[in-house]
C-alpha cells in the first residue's frame, strides 16, 4: 500500500525530529519540543485513517515518538543521576525511519545521550572533567545527513562511538571498585578503632568494678571500727559515772554532817 500524504509527512518530520535530537541543543530551544506535539497530532490522525499503515508500521512510529517525548522529559530531570536512569528506560526504534539510514537514528540518539549522562556523573561523582564525546556527535550527525554511498563509513563512526561509550563505562566501573575498595580499608580501619575503644572502655569499667568492691568493704570496715569505738566510750562513760558516785558515798561516810 502507498504512503498517503499524512504518513509522508510524519516521516519528513520524525527525520527532522530525529536530526534536531542528534543535536546539542540549548536549553531555550523550543523547535524539538513543538515538532514532537505536532508528531502525536499527525499520528492520531493517521489512526484514524481508513488507509492506514499496517499495524507493525503504526507501532514503530509510535515507539519512535514515545521515544522522543521521553527524552525531552528526560532533558528536564534536573540531576544527572536520574536523566541517566529515564534514558535507561526509553527504548528507540527498532527500524530506520528513511532509506539513507543503515541504522535506526533513535538507537544512535540513544546511545549518544546515554554516554553523555554517563560523562555527566562520572563528572559528579570523582569531580573532574566528563569525557566530551561532541566529536562522535559530530560524527553521527553527518553519518545522518550524509549520502547513501558513505553507510560503510558511518558504520565505522558508529561503532567507535560504541566503543567509546563502552571504555567510559569500564573506566566508571573500576573507579567505582577503586572506591568501593578504598570505602572497604576505611571500613575497617574505622572498626579496628572502635573495638579497641571498646576493649578501653571494658576495662575501665572493670576497674571502675574492683574500685567499688574495694571502697564498699573500706566503709564496712570504718562503720565495724565506728561501732567499737562507741562502745569503748560508753564503757568508759560507765566506769566514771561509778566511780564518781562511790567517791561520793566514801566521802560522805568519812566526813559526817557537821552539827
Amino acid at each position: 500500500m502507498a504512503a498517503t500524504r499524512l504518513e509522508l509527512n510524519l516521516m519528513r518530520l520524525l527525520s527532522r525530529c530525529e536530526a534536531l535530537a542528534a543535536e546539542r541543543r540549548d536549553r531555550e530551544e523550543w523547535r524539538l519540543e513543538k515538532y514532537v506535539a505536532a508528531l502525536e497530532d499527525m499520528l492520531r490522525e493517521l489512526n484514524k485513517q481508513a488507509s492506514k499503515p499496517a499495524p507493525e508500521l503504526l507501532n514503530e512510529y509510535s515507539r519512535k515518538v514515545d521515544f522522543l517525548k521521553g527524552l525531552l522529559e528526560a532533558e528536564k530531570l534536573s540531576s544527572s543521576t536520574e536523566k541517566a536512569l529515564a534514558n535507561q528506560f526509553l527504548a528507540p526504534g527498532r527500524t530506520p525511519t528513511t532509506t539513507k539510514e543503515r541504522t535506526p537514528a533513535t538507537k544512535t540518539v540513544h546511545l549518544q545521550t546515554k554516554a553523555r549522562c554517563t560523562g555527566k556523573m562520572r563528572s559528579e561523582l570523582l569531580g573532574t572533567d566528563p569525557l566530551t564525546i561532541d566529536d562522535y556527535e559530530d560524527l553521527n550527525i553527518r553519518k545522518r545527513k550524509g549520502p547513501a554511498s558513505d553507510e560503510k563509513q558511518s558504520a565505522v563512526e558508529l561503532d567507535a562511538v560504541l566503543q567509546h561509550h563502552q571504555d567510559m563505562q569500564e573506566k566508571l566501573a573500576e573507579e567505582m571498585l577503586s572506591l568501593a575498595r578504598s570505602l572497604k580499608n576505611n571500613t575497617l580501619a574505622a572498626q579496628n578503632v572502635i573495638k579497641q575503644d571498646n576493649q578501653t572502655l571494658s576495662h575501665s569499667l572493670r576497674m571502675a568494678d574492683q574500685n567499688f568492691e574495694k571502697l564498699k568493704d573500706e566503709s564496712d570496715r570504718l562503720e565495724q571500727h565506728a561501732k567499737k569505738s562507741v562502745n569503748w566510750l560508753l564503757w568508759i562513760m560507765l566506769i566514771v559515772v561509778c566511780f564518781i558516785f562511790i567517791s561520793m558515798i566514801l566521802f560522805i561516810r568519812i566526813f559526817p554532817k557537821l552539827k
